[in-house]
Order: C-alpha cells, then sequence, then structure tokens
C-alpha cells in the first residue's frame, strides 16, 4: 500500500484502505495520528466526504460527531493513562485550518513535556516535532493502537445492545 491514502482520508477509509484507521464510530473513523510526539494522539474524521464543518451535518450527525469525538477521547485517556503514569489530560480541537473536511483533534497531554510547551496548544511545538522521523507512526506504535482500539471496543461491550446509547447511529438503533 502506497501513502496515496493520504491524499483521500476518509474515501481510504471509506474503501478500507487508510491504515490509521483504529474503529468505525457512528458519525466517523478513530485514527491514529501520523505523527506521535505525544504518544495517543488521535484523529476523527467524519464519514461523508464532502463535509467540510460541523455545521455541515443536520443535527442529529451533528450531535453523533460530538458523540464520537467525546468517545474517542475518553478511550484515548484510558489507554494512556494505563501506559505512561505521567499522562496529565486529554485535549479535544476541531479546528479544521488546513484539511478541507470535518475533523476532530484529541491530543493527550503529558507532564514529561518540555516546560515551554507543556501548558500550551500543541500546535505551538517546534515545527521539527511534526517531520521528525522519530515521531512518526510506525509498527513501534501497534500496542498503543490496540490499547486505544481496545478501549473503544470495551466502551462499546459495556453497554445494552452495542450502540453505545447512542441514539443518533445511521440504523435508528439506541440503548433500550
Amino acid at each position: 500500500m502506497t501513502d496515496d491514502w493520504r491524499t483521500d482520508r476518509i474515501g481510504s477509509a471509506l474503501r478500507g484502505e487508510n491504515p490509521t484507521v483504529l474503529r468505525r464510530l457512528a458519525a466517523g473513523f478513530a485514527v491514529i495520528g501520523d505523527v506521535q510526539f505525544l504518544p495517543g494522539y488521535s484523529v476523527l474524521l467524519v464519514d461523508e466526504p464532502g463535509v467540510r464543518r460541523l455545521s455541515d451535518l443536520p443535527r442529529a450527525r451533528r450531535l453523533a460527531f460530538l458523540s464520537d469525538m467525546d468517545r474517542l477521547g475518553e478511550a484515548v485517556e484510558r489507554a494512556c493513562r494505563r501506559l505512561d503514569p505521567a499522562f496529565r489530560r486529554v485535549n479535544l480541537e476541531i479546528l479544521g485550518n488546513k484539511d478541507p473536511f470535518l475533523h476532530a483533534h484529541v491530543w493527550p497531554r503529558y507532564e514529561w513535556e518540555p516546560a515551554d510547551v507543556v501548558g500550551l496548544p500543541v500546535w505551538l511545538y517546534p515545527r521539527e516535532r511534526w517531520g521528525d522521523e522519530r515521531f512518526r507512526l510506525g509498527p513501534r506504535h501497534d500496542a498503543l493502537r490496540e490499547a486505544i482500539g481496545g478501549e473503544l471496543d470495551r466502551d462499546v461491550a459495556g453497554t445494552v445492545d452495542g450502540t453505545a446509547g447512542d441514539p443518533f447511529r445511521r440504523d435508528g438503533r439506541g440503548a433500550v
């Protein structure tokens, strides 16, 4: 598989060709980030090509996307807390300034981060962090991928009917 999936992240996820996909959720795809200088960085991609902003979605789908963002954030938090005792918190962001499709960033934050950036938005990290080969997603992140995916699975398994109580699923099934 080539890196062509990077030019069409949503389409490649829909076709099953995006290697960063962790799980399919109600309104999108939970994916692990291409860069891992903050281990566990994940993204929620909307599952409808052409949707550029949250307000492009009908209200029910908008709420489903936000619910998925919360679910992914909680999964990242549980996995990262278990794997690194220096885990601090998760930051959730919907920005849309660079990529022309709706997506939400899930950034774990840690006590070991450099003092000059630990309290700032992740986007203020030095540019070299973003392209440094040491932080590129790779096989060494498989355990992290499994941990986040497992937390997403546990979230669904702990519900009455496997829908995570989501009344906005496309098939209309919600928790009983």
